[in-house]
């Protein structure tokens, strides 16, 4: 049975993970014949959301690992313990985390910079050869991990479209429930929530995405 790392940034779509990507990748991965694992860096979380207000907490810290094993039910592993050999894949799920907590493509654009702990991590798995799938915002990472040429996918949102080509990507526009596919790097992304408007749409992209992914393993 194939077995996929799922990368994690939190819980909640304004400061960590967004929660129905998560669920969906983990659902599709599932529904495929797969097995998944958690991850997730135990960093701090760049800041804390009241997700009812929208205002962020002054007074508040938390831990991304921490907060990751809310949607893992505790089933969540420390990034730095990524064995990538136990690993055919890899799926990201987007939320402003990994914009916020992964990286800090929130604050610095294409000036952007990895945490080292999960660059490592995306890393390993693009040495190894192994497909990388990445959901919503998340993919503004590629161009980070994979260099110049690599393809991929936020939806159409022409700011953070041009940030991605800056970074040495490729980007193509795409609606929410298509992917975009680099045979090369084997490299997969979608928009999800960057555009949808519904659960319904963002798991029509999230389940292709998956089923690519998987297809693409050696």
């Amino acid at each position: 049975m194939k077995k996929i790392a799922v990368l994690l940034s939190g819980c909640g779509v304004f400061d960590g993970t967004e929660i129905h990507e998560a669920v969906l990748s983990l659902l599709a991965i599932t529904r495929a014949g797969a097995q998944y694992q958690c991850f997730a860096p135990d960093i701090v979380q760049m800041h804390v959301v009241n997700h009812l207000t929208g205002e962020v907490s002054t007074e508040e810290t938390r831990n991304v690992l921490v907060e990751s094993a809310r949607i893992a039910r505790g089933e969540v592993l420390n990034a730095s313990s990524l064995q990538v050999n136990d690993y055919d894949a890899l799926v990201v799920p987007g939320g402003f985390g990994a914009a916020k907590n992964l990286s800090n493509f929130a604050t610095t654009r294409s000036s952007c910079h990895i945490n080292p702990i999960v660059e490592n991590f995306i890393r390993d798995f693009a040495n190894a050869r192994k497909p990388v799938g990445f959901v919503c915002i998340s993919p503004v990472m590629i161009p980070q991990i994979y260099g110049q040429g690599v393809v991929g996918t936020i939806g159409n949102d022409s700011g953070t479209a041009k940030a991605f080509n800056e970074m040495g990507g490729q980007h193509q526009a795409v609606p929410v429930d298509d992917i975009v596919v680099d045979e090369v790097h084997k490299v997969v992304s979608t928009p999800a929530y960057m555009l949808a408007t519904s659960i319904l749409e963002a798991h029509i992209g999230i389940e292709k995405l998956v089923n690519k992914v998987i297809e693409m393993i050696d």
